[in-house]
């Protein structure tokens, strides 16, 4: 059987996404990493790719980059850093509605659309929810893990990256400002 760069390229991805979260869950990663420590350098301009909405339409990720700044996260329901980010990442969604769009990347691994769609509905997720059913885009951005937070500037430019259920949105998304 012969396998493209790109497959190998994804399975690859989701390996190390798998991975990631599980040392992180196990204690091997530290809780929180800091920002730059993974994912996208700073600075880089970020990449745009499509995703699916909940709804299964597609959507591309220039509707947002270089537009105004964003903070995404990839995150997965079963992942327990991501539940301990929801109330920080909402509490910073009021404050900066209207400023910043904040989008959820729902990773495919282990969760499928519907399980993703039925866990934003249950936890009123506000945030736009957007899922990465190939996995393209989390390589893409270098998400080594869920609850992997990427913050764009208005330029569409990386100004923060960071990992774990303990990160300061409020700081992250400052350097967006």
């Amino acid at each position: 059987m012969i396998i493209s760069r790109r497959a190998l390229r994804r399975v690859a991805a989701r390996a190390a996404l798998s991975l990631g979260t599980v040392a992180l869950m196990a204690g091997v990663l530290p809780a929180s990493v800091q920002a730059q420590e993974i994912g996208l350098p700073i600075g880089t301009q970020a990449p745009t790719g499509e995703l699916e909405t909940l709804d299964g339409k597609t959507v591309n990720l220039s509707q947002y980059v270089g537009k105004t700044p964003v903070l995404m996260e990839f995150w997965a329901w079963w992942c327990p850093n991501c539940k301990q980010l929801e109330p920080a990442i909402k509490a910073a969604e009021k404050k900066y509605a209207g400023k910043v769009k904040f989008i959820g990347v729902a990773v495919s691994l282990r969760q499928p659309l519907a399980r993703a769609k039925k866990y934003a509905e249950d936890h009123s997720l506000t945030m736009e929810v957007l899922y990465d059913r190939k996995g393209l885009i989390s390589d893409a951005y270098h998400a080594v893990a869920t609850s992997y937070i990427v913050v764009l500037d208005a330029k569409g430019k990386v100004v923060y990256t960071g990992l774990g259920g303990d990160q300061n949105i409020e700081a992250a998304i400052r350097k967006a400002l």
